[in-house]
């Protein structure tokens, strides 16, 4: 049965979207107008490589069995879809037209899948030792979640690595780094139903009789998503340097004993909350991944270009860490290289006519 997901962020929300529509689903994306025209008009292309092959292939949404739309915040019918899927920054939420869809999708107590690397709030208050928590600070704006039930949000960890090439237009998408969605249950059966027929789905398709990379995995564990903070500490957020951003191989393996005690520090963070071993990925395994991501991370990228604001992970693990009794200098020192950054983007947009 085709079921109807409305994906928030057109960009990296366009992966999922694309496996979903190749299962035979039909997906909404929710973008500015100007993408939505071009996406309607055009249809999106994500740019993958299959197995043992050397290049990219091209998957066109206007080829694929499921039903492609593009649409705006305020737009948006909520009562169309079955499951929401949330792939834009954290701090893109905090756009009026955005707050608002997201208040309708509260109401309408749709079951949320979040693709961020920033796990929305609501996820958090289903771990008992984040639930009491004081972590409002690492958020834009952390009122955007006051509505949403617990039980209905949940988290994926966002592992592939995916990028809109600078030269393209906003439909298009390059995946560098293939690897697996994997997302935490809802609280309810009847979610957890459509979460796993769409991870079936996903599963059976085939390019050519090849098999596709970018599945998504539905884990009983709330911890699972938990391993990409180990990642983001260790690599995403070390891209951002007092000078030029670096890439996230040269922050892991520009000093590989120093990164690996990070890794294992966040690590420890997360089995004090709950997390089985199990949940996590070895520091080799990432470590591997890093080699190949030349580029620094998105994070440090918008940080760059002068973003005010960005998804704030760090500052979320520092929070936990210090309310744990388990502070890390090294995850400190990062926050603060961060502030620091975004500081001085901020007192630079304000300096007049200097």
């Amino acid at each position: 049965m085709a079921r109807n997901i409305l994906i928030l962020g057109a960009s990296y929300g366009s992966l999922l979207g694309t496996k979903l529509l190749m299962a035979g689903h039909n997906v909404s994306l929710v973008c500015r107008k100007n993408t939505a025209d071009l996406i309607n008009r055009d249809g999106t292309e994500v740019r993958i490589k299959l197995r043992d092959e050397k290049q990219h292939r091209s998957i066109f949404s206007r080829d694929l069995p499921g039903k492609l739309d593009a649409v705006t915040p305020a737009d948006v019918d909520v009562s169309r879809y079955d499951m929401v899927g949330l792939a834009m920054q954290e701090p893109q939420y905090t756009n009026h037209t955005v707050r608002v869809l997201m208040i309708k999708i509260a109401a309408a107590k749709l079951p949320c899948l979040s693709i961020m690397n920033m796990p929305p709030l609501p996820y958090l208050k289903r771990i008992p030792a984040l639930a009491g928590m004081d972590l409002e600070e690492a958020y834009t704006n952390a009122q955007v979640w006051e509505r949403f039930e617990p039980g209905l949000v949940t988290l994926c960890s966002p592992d592939p690595q995916a990028f809109r090439p600078p030269e393209e237009k906003a439909n298009v998408l390059h995946v560098g780094l293939p690897t697996n969605f994997k997302a935490s249950v809802f609280a309810d059966d009847k979610h957890n139903k459509v979460l796993r027929e769409l991870e079936a789905d996903i599963d059976a398709v085939t390019l050519d009789g090849q098999d596709v990379p970018v599945k998504l995995k539905v884990f009983d564990s709330l911890f699972v998503p938990l391993a990409k903070w180990s990642m983001l500490l260790t690599g995403n957020y070390r891209c951002i340097t007092p000078t030029e951003p670096q890439s996230i191989r040269d922050a892991v393996h520009g000093d590989l004993t120093r990164s690996q005690a990070i890794y294992d520090h966040v690590d420890g963070i997360a089995r004090k909350l709950g997390a089985d071993p199990a949940d996590q990925v070895p520091f080799a395994k990432y470590a591997k991944a890093a080699e190949s991501l030349l580029k620094p991370s998105s994070a440090a990228r918008a940080v760059a270009a002068g973003a005010p604001f960005i998804e704030r992970v760090d500052l979320l693990v520092k929070l936990i860490s210090h309310q744990l009794g388990t502070p890390s200098a090294e995850i400190d020192r990062t926050v603060e290289t961060v502030d620091q950054k975004l500081n001085e983007k901020i007192v630079q947009g304000g300096s007049g006519a200097e």
